[in-house]
């Protein structure tokens, strides 16, 4: 029994002895043998393992040092690997592994350009037999590993296939997993922390199921770098990425039960900076940081919920380009996609389940519910090259929220936006927007936009340039439908410091300070309607020119033939009222000899409800003044829309001063008009087409100049006929009435007028009248008959005014008596005047170029300082515009003060030798001697008149005297 015991236990040691050398010294060795000539037969690149060990006992493999690819660039490799087997596999039917580690593991990735992995062409495998129809799928392999470890990770991606190489590394990757198992359906736990020399990292912690497929847990990447990958949305689109970084967080759902199943919650995004351009080095967005947090995103329901937006110093740059594309929308154009490629990815037959969930899936839309967004401190630079003379625009600093928006767009959702224009201008809109059907609720309001923007849009079809001009509102904006159009807007608007200039003249042609509209009501294609415009010190210049054209009909250009007009009930238009205050107006006729000019100053008053549908007059009741003292009244009724219909206004002049008609009595008469005061007394009537007119005229103290050849003239004897009019008070009074058909093409005003004032004319003639009138002089211990000015001044100086006060008390007392002022200049003037002309063309070129700048500028060019140093730059400019020719070529050889000397000079002796600007000064002392009489005299005016001026020589001390003459009714 002994002896049995004994060679028993002998038999057991011989066995552990031998299992111990087969399993710690004889496998592992035969093993490895084994396993690198495995590798070095089936490897397309050097390969081996360094090392193999296993404890028989504990059932515990470890590997050392395996390595494939190039000494120093292997492809895969790893330190070691530990594996422990569990003794229990064998009666369990499935690999247990407790413990497999992996120690310093090595993966390159490489993408060749053809598409082919790196990893696919390390051995040489026999190729796999291709599945049949009828295969049922396998059961997954039986596997239950406890813990997984995977440490100091080096993963490194390299892809060819972009354009530009693409490299992506994590060299410190840590990976565990914790109880896997093939057949249970628990879930594994796992966590994978890798970061790179980027400064990249990604956080990925959760849990993982085999059967089915299935993990959720939580995802985080850090710094993300985005510049490695950015070559695959560059070949996409050719955008550069200038900079950026990106941080994202999620928790996440995913199951491939049925179909793909993913869910992320919690997403959280930041992108700081970011900053883009196109591929030839334009700016296209840049922005200081984006957070995106609150969100979600449901795969199965194709479904974004993004819960809030937040950005800072957004600014992105957009142009229409000549062709009228926006660049952006360029850059974004489709492109083909490139072909398959022989290496490309065989996919496998899809079954009837894939087809049907893809096709379920291609037929929802995608829904995107944004909560919250808010951009702030954005710019946006916008550019127009269409128009001949490109248009840009600034938008900034630009802030904008939205809040609920649903890209299904069955509910509305709320939009803020407040954002400044150009340098001064702000708009800012506030409501509510839908989608499906389209709809909008908005407050707009804007102040101080800048018009000139729209300069380049004006160019092509006026010749007209927008000097000045701001534009504000408060409008409600409501739109119901697009298809048709349903918009209404409705509120206020105002446009102020309005200032046009015409660019063929260089001269203003329409002004106002302000101009604002209050109750506006637009509804599109039906009506536009407005209760009240208010004009505020508007100004307009009418000019007929030579060949009796306008100077509005000169500016327009022509254009081709415009496209007939829609069908359809035309825009109904209606204006409560019109309120005009302090208007004024400059009105020339170049077409006469001398030249007519006047201006109507002080105009106020209203014009009542303007409607294109009621068919009722509108009342008019305008009042104003000509050239400062005759005032001028418009009342009654009109309908502008159609003026044949109803009409009736009466319009009043009076003491309006003849000696500004001289050039149409000389055209008409023959006879220049030495003095004179003219009243009107006009009404016209008209009712369907049928006009009834009274004229009454009434000519006070007309007195007749020098003969005035004119081929329009009448061949009647004028003077005669003037003195058998006047009667006892020396007036002429005339009532031309008339009647017509203004239906008929016959029918025309201005001959019946002409030949019934000849008719009145030939019976003064044949009947005589009482002849009137004679001078009345009076005199006092000082010289009254003429007032002195210095050289090129229309001042009243001490001796002047004293002078003047004597003549107001005289006049005072002998009320009887009318005077007559006859401004006059001489040469003498002409030197001064010119220096003073010089100094405001320096102020009005200096105002014009800080007007076009868009620099702030007083009220008026007369109001600048110009500085000296600034003077001969101007100069060069005035020089060529006022004298209409180039400085002689010899002048180039000056220094830039003997130029600018001559210059100075060419321009003063130009200035000095022109009749019209002394007659002009001449026209000023006149009127700035009945000014003071009236104003400091206590004159009425109606006594004073205003003699036409002359030129004339100074006295002996260089003054020049405007003579004064005495009249009587």
């Amino acid at each position: 029994m002994y002896k049995a015991m004994k060679r028993l236990v002998s038999v057991l040691l011989l066995a552990v002895l031998l299992y111990s050398l087969l399993g710690f010294l004889i496998l592992p060795g035969i093993a490895l043998r084994i396993a690198n000539q495995q590798l070095a037969e089936y490897s397309n690149v050097p390969a081996s393992l360094e090392r193999l060990q296993f404890n028989p006992f504990s059932l515990e493999l470890d590997l050392w040092g395996l390595r494939m690819g190039e000494p120093q660039a292997p492809q895969l490799a790893f330190a070691r690997l530990h594996a422990n087997l569990q003794l229990d596999s064998l009666w369990r039917g499935a690999l247990h592994l407790a413990d497999v580690e992996l120690q310093q593991p090595q993966v390159e990735l490489r993408f060749a350009k053809d598409g082919t992995l790196n990893l696919a062409q390390l051995f040489k495998l026999p190729p796999s037999a291709e599945p049949t129809a009828t295969e049922e799928p396998s059961e997954p392999f039986p596997l239950q590993l406890d813990r997984l470890q995977l440490s100091g990770g080096d993963l490194y991606l390299q892809d060819l296939r972009p354009s530009s190489p693409v490299e992506l590394r994590y060299d410190d990757l840590t990976f565990e997993l914790h109880n896997l198992s093939t057949r249970s359906a628990d879930d594994a736990e796992m966590t994978l922390v890798a970061s790179g020399p980027d400064g990249g990292r990604l956080d990925w912690s959760g849990t993982f199921g085999l059967t089915p497929i299935r993990s959720s847990g939580s995802l985080k990447i850090s710094d993300g770098p985005l510049h490695s990958l950015w070559p695959y949305v560059s070949d996409a689109v050719p955008l550069t990425l200038a900079e950026g970084a990106i941080d994202l967080a999620a928790d996440y759902q995913l199951s491939l039960a049925e179909g793909t199943q993913l869910l992320l919650k919690g997403i959280q995004i930041k992108l700081a900076p970011f900053a883009l351009q196109a591929s030839d080095g334009r700016p296209l967005l840049k922005l200081a940081s984006l957070e995106v947090a609150d969100s979600s995103l449901d795969l199965a329901k194709r479904q974004v919920v993004v819960g809030s937006v937040r950005s800072q110093q957004l600014e992105t740059w957009a142009a229409r380009e000549a062709d009228g594309q926006l660049d952006w929308q360029k850059l974004f154009a489709a492109e083909p996609s490139p072909p398959a490629t022989a290496n490309s990815a065989t996919v496998a037959p899809a079954t009837a389940a894939d087809t049907e969930a893809t096709t379920a899936q291609a037929e929802a839309p995608w829904q995107v519910r944004l909560r919250d967004m808010q951009l702030r401190d954005s710019h946006v630079h916008l550019a127009d090259r269409v128009p001949e003379q490109a248009v840009a625009l600034d938008l900034g600093p630009l802030n904008l929220s939205l809040q609920d928006f649903d890209s299904n767009g069955t509910s509305p959702f709320n939009l803020q936006l407040d954002t400044g224009v150009g340098k001064q201008g702000r708009l800012s809109a506030e409501g509510q927007v839908q989608l499906t059907p389209t709809t909008a609720q908005l407050k707009v309001s804007s102040q101080d936009i800048d018009l000139r923007v729209a300069q380049a849009y004006l160019s092509p079809f006026v010749r007209l340039e927008l000097r000045s001009g701001l534009l504000g509102s408060d409008l409600d904006v409501t739109l119901e439908s697009t298809a048709p159009l349903a918009l209404r807007v409705t509120g206020a608007a105002r446009i102020s410091q309005l200032h046009t200039l015409d660019t063929l003249k260089e001269r203003d042609f329409v002004r106002w300070k302000q101009l604002d509209l209050a109750g506006l009501n637009y509804r599109h294609g039906e009506l536009l309607s407005i209760d009240s415009v208010r004009l505020e010190q508007p100004y307009g210049r009418f000019i007929i020119n030579e060949d009796l054209t306008t100077n509005a009909s000169e500016l327009l250009i022509a254009q081709a033939k415009p496209a007939a007009p829609s069908e359809g009930a035309p825009l109904g238009v209606r204006i409560g009222q019109v309120d005009i205050h302090d208007g004024s107006a400059n009105f020339a006729d170049f077409s006469l000899t001398p030249n007519f000019a006047t201006a109507v100053q002080q105009l106020n008053g209203r014009i009542g409800t303007l409607d294109n549908r009621a068919g009722k007059p509108a009342s008019v009741n305008i009042a104003g003044k000509v050239d400062r003292y005759a005032p001028v009244s418009i009342k009654g009724s009109l309908n502008p829309f159609d003026p044949l219909a109803s009409l009736d206004i009466a319009t009043q002049f009076k003491q309006v001063e003849l000696t500004t008609l001289t050039p149409y009595s000389g055209k008409f008469a023959g006879y220049r008009i030495r003095k004179g005061r003219l009243n009107l007394d006009l009404h016209y009537r008209i009712r369907n087409g049928q006009l009834d007119a009274e004229n009454k005229v009434v000519v006070e103290q007309l007195q007749l100049g020098e003969k005035v050849d004119s081929p329009s003239a009448v061949d009647l004897p004028i003077r005669l006929a003037v003195a058998l009019l006047k009667d006892s008070d020396g007036k002429i009074a005339l009532e031309l009435p008339l009647k017509g058909d203004l239906n008929s093409p016959d029918f025309d005003v201005m001959p019946i007028v002409w030949q019934t004032l000849r008719n009145l004319v030939l019976r003064a003639a044949q009947a005589p009248f009482k002849f009137i009138g004679g001078l009345v002089s009076g005199g006092a211990e000082v010289d009254l008959s003429s007032v002195p000015f210095a050289p090129g001044s229309d001042e009243l100086d001490a001796n002047a005014r004293s002078r003047l006060d004597t003549l107001s008390a005289a006049l005072k007392a002998r009320p009887a008596l009318r005077l007559e002022i006859e401004g006059m200049s001489a040469a003498q003037d002409g030197p001064v005047l010119a220096a003073q002309r010089l100094e405001r063309e320096y102020q009005r070129t200096y105002y014009a170029i800080l007007q076009r700048r868009g620099d702030k500028v007083p009220a008026s060019a007369g109001e600048l300082q110009v500085a000296d140093d600034e003077k001969p730059a101007l100069l060069e400019g005035i020089y060529r515009a006022r004298l209409k020719q180039q400085p002689p070529a010899e002048w180039a050889e000056l220094d830039d003060d003997q130029r600018t000397e001559q210059l100075q000079t060419a321009l003063l002796q130009s200035w000095g030798a022109s009749e019209l600007m002394q007659r002009q000064l001449a026209q000023a002392r006149g009127a700035r001697i009945k000014e003071y009489l009236v104003d400091q005299g206590g004159l009425e005016d109606m006594r004073l008149y205003l003699l036409d001026v002359s030129l004339g020589q100074a006295d002996a001390d260089g003054r020049v005297a405007t003579p004064l003459h005495l009249d009587s009714e």
